[in-house]
């Protein structure tokens, strides 16, 4: 199963979403206080069946929010994240060779977050 860090950095709180095997999944902005990272987190686990919008093709079919929207980023990696139903960015993939890869870091994610328990580092 996987957990929530939650961890204090220089400017505030953020999240990592970590799979079983330790692997970093996805990560949150920084937020102010511990509080507003765990309705973060919360979001997360509410919006995490959300549809995929595929932008990496050309004509891509709109998906409206929730949901996660798949991209190439400037170094051509795969990446994605996370919107809730008001637009705001809740969660970011890292970046992928393949949109194979990325895909599956979705899927962990749908399987991994709603259950996974909230720990303090």
């Amino acid at each position: 199963m996987g957990k929530f860090v939650v961890k204090a950095v220089k400017s505030g709180v953020k999240f990592n979403l970590k799979a079983g095997n330790g692997e970093i999944i996805a990560t949150s902005e920084v937020y102010s206080s511990e509080k507003t990272c765990l309705n973060g987190i919360a979001s997360v686990r509410k919006n995490c069946a959300s549809e995929i919008e595929d932008q990496t093709v050309e004509g891509f079919a709109a998906v409206k929010h929730p949901k996660y929207e798949v991209y190439v980023d400037k170094k051509g990696e795969f990446r994605f994240r996370l919107k809730a139903r008001n637009g705001e960015i809740i969660a970011t993939g890292e970046g992928y060779k393949t949109k194979k890869s990325c895909l599956n870091g979705i899927a962990s994610i749908k399987k991994n977050a709603p259950e996974s328990p909230v720990v303090k580092e």
